[in-house]
């Protein structure tokens, strides 16, 4: 006697497996959101405070003595790169904090033994890095509001700019945190590598300004390229070719995706 299956048992249960991944990625974005509140002290006044003294000190201060840079205001120019180097630091922070986290706690076993694919739990991650980030951006906005008026050209190279950025840090902070064995190795890529890559990525500058050599030592820092593509959507200027920075996200980003999913799948830093 054969055994016939129910009509739609097929749909049900691919149903099923897409209710219970959305659930579990809900879970983990909202479990991020949740830790980004909880401790607003530390993720979002820190930042805060932050850009308030570079908008102080090198706005209002040191401004004065540069004047104007590219056609704007030494205030308007730097406005967007430190909106910037925020959605930097926070995206790659906020991943990196929480997936070493999870690790040191133990409770990532718990995660990577449920049913829920790999490719999942990293965009639960990274959601939750890009959230933060966003989040410090717009905190970080509204204070230049109060120095400077923001002129956006763009709208939308402005959103893809800061939506590809986050996502790439918080990609990065992702692969650190499943490297890193103890709290050291989380801190030295951020102090060593990550800030003296941003503050040389044109925050505070045009590249033109230095010497050949330097410039193009400057463009091998992909840093310059996502601060530049964010400060054309607003002033409509830029150091590099809009379209390659834009090239060089969307690369990135889809490489280190697949780096990530690849060491989970692996067990690389978690079963070990």
């Amino acid at each position: 006697m054969s055994w016939t299956p129910e009509p739609g048992a097929g749909t049900q249960a691919v149903a099923s497996t897409a209710d219970r991944r959305w659930v579990g990625f809900r879970t983990i974005v909202i479990r991020e959101f949740s830790r980004i509140v909880r401790i607003w002290g530390q993720t979002l006044v820190p930042p805060a405070i932050t850009a308030t003294l570079y908008f102080v000190i090198f706005g209002s201060l040191v401004g004065r003595r540069i004047g104007e840079m590219g056609g704007f205001t030494y205030m308007q120019y730097i406005a967007p790169g430190l909106i910037m180097m925020s959605v930097i630091t926070n995206s790659y922070g906020n991943v990196v904090s929480s997936f070493f986290g999870a690790k040191f706690g133990r409770h990532i076993e718990e995660l990577l033994v449920s049913p829920l694919p790999n490719w999942l739990i990293v965009l639960g991650y990274v959601a939750g890095g890009m959230m933060r980030g966003l989040l410090v951006g717009l905190v970080v906005t509204v204070i230049a509001l109060f120095f400077t008026r923001l002129h956006v050209e763009h709208i939308l190279l402005v959103c893809a700019a800061v939506l590809l950025t986050a996502l790439v840090f918080s990609l990065c902070g992702l692969i650190n945190a499943i490297f890193a064995k103890n709290f050291d190795q989380i801190t030295f890529i951020p102090t060593f590598i990550l800030t003296p890559l941003t503050y040389l990525g044109g925050v505070f500058y045009s590249i033109t300004m230095l010497p050949e050599w330097a410039q193009h030592a400057s463009r091998a820092n992909p840093i310059l390229y996502m601060v530049n593509s964010f400060r054309f959507g607003f002033l409509g200027v830029s150091d590099v070719d809009v379209g390659l920075a834009f090239a060089i996200m969307l690369l990135a980003a889809a490489a280190l995706f697949a780096a990530s999913v690849w060491l989970l799948e692996r067990g690389i830093g978690t079963r070990e």
